[in-house]
């Protein structure tokens, strides 16, 4: 800190060293005694010593200042010391200038928040008054146009459900509750949901009991594995699906068209789709997004297996609940 002080004050070092050369010089020109000039020197020099003492000591009091501020730091301009010059008063009212407008963008940006969230609900309320009518104009249809319609339906009711997760997900609040499930209850669950859409498609389901308990949120975790039961029907045309457990991971395996090598690093990102959802004008990639920050936020591992032609193996990988508790 000290030699920071220097620096900052060695104009002012170098002009006074330049005025004591000065002096010793025209005191040698007129032949002046030397313990006239060695006094006033010394003089000269205690006093300096003194100011220049008092002006670090204030200056280290500001520093410190700032550094207490810098770590509790909540964008605001309180708390800074009284500016001593007109430059440290012009930078503190640009500061305080620009901690205004930060504060005005954040509160718009809560707004726009809060009215995407308003509205999302309301529009989640009220298409389910045209899903139930649909429901029941199906109960009427002939059983040769049922199973279209009702895959359809299914796939607009998942949508549905996937809009409010994202609502739910990107809240302030949350609604996880960890408990120890069952494995397999909770897989059952997924597989008797989607039963019709694999009797539509003709695809067998290989399902082998895990044996697991998980420390887990059920109905989260139910959201992701019915994310990955649903691109596993949606990429697969031939072959079937299986459900079983490697270790401690679950693993969902299809036989479908699989994932191109370079997309898989980015699989979970916002908006990204890769290749096939190039392929498939409809995909939004919100799926796998939403899945990947539900496993974070549970502690579990998402993990993507492909190969282009052969099919992806999409593995959830949960943490040993017998050590959570040691």
């Amino acid at each position: 800190m000290f030699l920071s002080y220097l620096k900052s004050r060695l104009a002012v070092i170098v002009a006074l060293a330049a005025f004591a050369a000065i002096f010793a010089l025209i005191f040698s020109l007129y032949e002046l005694p030397t313990e006239a000039v060695l006094y006033a020197s010394l003089l000269c020099a205690a006093l300096g010593a003194g100011v220049f003492a008092f002006g670090f000591a204030r200056w280290r009091r500001r520093c410190r200042t700032l550094e207490l501020l810098r770590r509790s730091i909540t964008v605001s301009a309180e708390g800074l010391p009284e500016p001593r010059e007109r430059a440290e008063e012009l930078y503190q009212e640009l500061i305080r200038l620009l901690s205004d407008e930060r504060a005005r963008l954040d509160a718009a940006s809560d707004r726009e928040r809060r009215d995407a969230a308003d509205y999302y609900a309301m529009w989640a309320h009220q298409i389910k008054t045209p899903i139930a009518a649909m429901h029941l104009i199906l109960q009427q249809t002939s059983a040769r146009e049922k199973g279209a319609l009702s895959a359809e339906l299914f796939r607009i009711e998942q949508y549905v459900g996937m809009v409010l997760s994202y609502q739910r997900l990107e809240g302030e609040g949350s609604d996880f509750l960890l408990r120890r499930r069952r494995l397999d209850e909770v897989v059952r669950g997924c597989v008797r949901k989607y039963a019709q859409m694999f009797i539509l498609k003709k695809l067998p389901l290989d399902f082998e009991e895990t044996g697991l308990e998980v420390l887990t949120d059920e109905k989260w975790l139910a959201f992701v594995i019915e994310q990955l039961l649903s691109n596993a029907l949606k990429y697969t045309s031939s072959g079937g699906i299986r459900i079983y457990a490697e270790g401690r991971a679950l693993v969902v395996e299809d036989t479908g068209i699989g994932i191109a090598p370079e997309d898989l690093p980015r699989l979970g990102e916002r908006g990204f789709t890769g290749c096939n959802g190039r392929e498939d004008k409809k995909s939004t990639g919100l799926g796998l997004y939403l899945s990947r920050r539900v496993c974070e936020k549970l502690g579990h591992r998402l993990e993507l297996e492909s190969e282009p032609g052969r099919g992806t193996r999409a593995k959830i990988l949960f943490a040993d609940t017998n050590s959570l508790y040691e």
